[in-house]
C-alpha cells in the first residue's frame, strides 16, 4: 500500500521504550554435537504513536536482545492515535496470523493478548479491542498487527487524499 511508505520515522530524535516479546533457544546440530543460540523478538515505542519491531539472534540472550532493539529502531512507523484509541476498525494479516483491532470507549483498556498487547501499549493506545486469529507465533502476530496499524488513517489524511474538506469526510 502507498500509505505505508509515508509512515516511516527516524529514531534519532525520539526516546523509545523497549518490550521483550519472546526469547527462543534454537539448536544447530553439528558433527561435534549441539550448538545453542538465542533469538529475541522486541517491540520498541515512544507511547505517543511511534512503534517498531525487531528480531535479534546471538549466542547470548542479552546480546540477542540488544541486536533486536537495534533492528526495531530501524523499522519504526507512525500510527494515528485519537483520544487514546484508533480511528477505525482494521484487519491485518501476515503469513498464518490474522488480527482484528477495533476502537473502544474510554476506560475499556487494552483488551489484547500476548504479542499484540506489547505492540498496542508501545504505540500508546489505551483503549482498544483486539483479536488474534490463526497462528499464535509471536513474530507473525506482531507483523500482522503492524500491517493493521500501518493501514490506519485519520480524518485529516483521508480528507487530503480525497482533496475535500474535513467536514465532507464525516458529514458526507
Amino acid at each position: 500500500m502507498a500509505t505505508k511508505a509515508f509512515n516511516k520515522v527516524k529514531s534519532s530524535d525520539i526516546e523509545l521504550k523497549d518490550r521483550l516479546v519472546a526469547v527462543n533457544r534454537v539448536t544447530k546440530v553439528t558433527k561435534g554435537g549441539r550448538t545453542f543460540s538465542f533469538s529475541a523478538v522486541v517491540v520498541v515505542g515512544d507511547e505517543n504513536g511511534v512503534v517498531g519491531h525487531g528480531l535479534g539472534k546471538a549466542k547470548e540472550v542479552t546480546e540477542a536482545i540488544t541486536k533486536a532493539i537495534e533492528d526495531a529502531k530501524k523499522n519504526l512507523i507512525k500510527v494515528p492515535v485519537l483520544k487514546g484509541t484508533i480511528p477505525h476498525p482494521q484487519k491485518g494479516k501476515y503469513s498464518g496470523a490474522s488480527v482484528l483491532i477495533k476502537p473502544a470507549s474510554a476506560g475499556t483498556g487494552v483488551i489484547a493478548g500476548g504479542a499484540m498487547r506489547a505492540v498496542l501499549e508501545s504505540v500508546g493506545i489505551h483503549n482498544v479491542l483486539a483479536k488474534s486469529q490463526g497462528s499464535s507465533n509471536p513474530h507473525n502476530v506482531i507483523k500482522a498487527t503492524f500491517d493493521a496499524l500501518s493501514s490506519l488513517r485519520d480524518g485529516v489524511t483521508v480528507a487530503k487524499q480525497r482533496g475535500i474538506t474535513l467536514d465532507k469526510v464525516f458529514n458526507g
